[in-house]
């Protein structure tokens, strides 16, 4: 039965990674308390966004939750896997994997990106799956007793890297790519633009988005991100966001190549970045999917499966920015925790919409 839906899944284009096993001798040994003993262990799948696993943003945050959930809650390789997405596929595609996972024992099932909302919808609300734990990231779903959603406040780590833009342009001139335009992307957009303008009201901002939807190839385009990036730069921008999943790569080579500065997304980009391109990163928005994928599987373990909408923002650690460039952030870090705090405080109101 396992080989005939594991067959079922390739046809559907659904291309099936087993993560690696990780030794931990702290799992509960021969008592099995990795997934709560012996047969009782839960089976943990995560269906990846656009773009895949390997994107060095939004995807592998989510992929480092799963690494952390064999690593430290000692649930065992065969019982966590992550699922490709298919180019160009379709929400039927999608609706597929996630039943495929389903039908293959996977009790704790989570769709990385909005665009699992309807496919997600349509299983979870089908009898024969009402025991599995479904999540989804970046969409809330609020009708769904078995459906939780892990959604982040974006516009408050973009505000905060809009801010690092402004303190650090030397043109007050700086750009925005955006891979698809969403309101999700508009999130990132409308925090970038204010808090450049906190800082310089009169800064100037080009802002470009690689797709329209329902084309989604622009979180997987790296070549058109990094021409959009370059028509930027010779625009007279010095410093550019980008909110473009693996089309940020192509960002990133564009800055670089131009000597000026970079700021990534969803990933601290500055360690994924290749050698000769570091010093250009000079920080990224955080959002810690990684941290959301985490604290759901282990609910689910705990027995006490988180339910509903769990936001994280900067409150709670869930967004920020990343300092790992210490010697490109550094001067600018506490005008930038001063505005973190006030955001924190209730003091500034971030805009979620350009």
């Amino acid at each position: 039965m396992r080989a005939a839906k594991l067959a079922a899944a390739t046809a559907a284009g659904v291309l099936t990674l087993a993560l690696t096993a990780c030794d931990n001798p702290d799992s509960g040994g021969s008592e099995g308390d990795g997934g709560g003993g012996g047969g009782d262990e839960i089976r943990v799948g995560l269906a990846y966004d656009v773009g895949g696993r390997g994107d060095k943003s939004f995807n592998d945050s989510a992929y480092r939750g799963l690494q952390r959930v064999e690593e430290e809650l000692g649930i065992s390789s065969e019982n966590v896997q992550d699922f490709e997405p298919s180019e160009g596929e379709s929400d039927v595609d999608k609706e597929e994997r996630l039943k495929n996972m389903a039908d293959q024992g996977f009790n704790v099932v989570i769709g990385v990106g909005f665009a699992y909302t309807q496919p997600m919808i349509n299983v979870a609300s089908d009898e024969a799956y009402s025991d599995v734990h479904f999540a989804i990231v970046d969409s809330e779903i609020t009708d769904q007793e078995n459906v939780t959603s892990l959604v982040f406040t974006e516009e408050e780590a973009s505000y905060l890297v809009g801010a690092a833009a402004a303190l650090k342009t030397e043109e007050d001139h700086i750009g925005f790519v955006g891979g698809v335009e969403t309101p999700l992307i508009h999130k990132f957009e409308a925090g970038y633009v204010a808090g450049a303008k906190k800082i310089n009201p009169d800064i100037e901002i080009e802002t470009a988005y690689l797709t329209q939807p329902p084309d989604m190839s622009g979180f997987s385009d790296p070549a058109t991100g990094r021409s959009t990036a370059q028509g930027q730069l010779d625009k007279g921008a010095d410093v550019i966001y980008h909110a473009a999943g693996a089309s940020g790569n192509g960002v990133l080579e564009a800055v670089a190549d131009a000597e000026k500065l970079f700021i990534g997304v969803d990933s601290d980009q500055y360690k994924s970045a290749p050698e000769d391109q570091k010093q250009y990163v000079l920080t990224s928005a955080m959002k810690r999917v990684d941290t959301a994928v985490f604290d759901f599987v282990k609910s689910a373990q705990d027995g006490e499966v988180q339910t509903g909408i769990q936001r994280f923002d900067l409150a709670s650690g869930g967004v920020g920015y990343a300092k790992s460039n210490e010697e490109a952030i550094s001067d600018v870090e506490g005008r930038l925790d001063e505005l973190k705090q006030q955001i924190i405080d209730g003091e500034i109101e971030v805009p979620t919409k350009p």
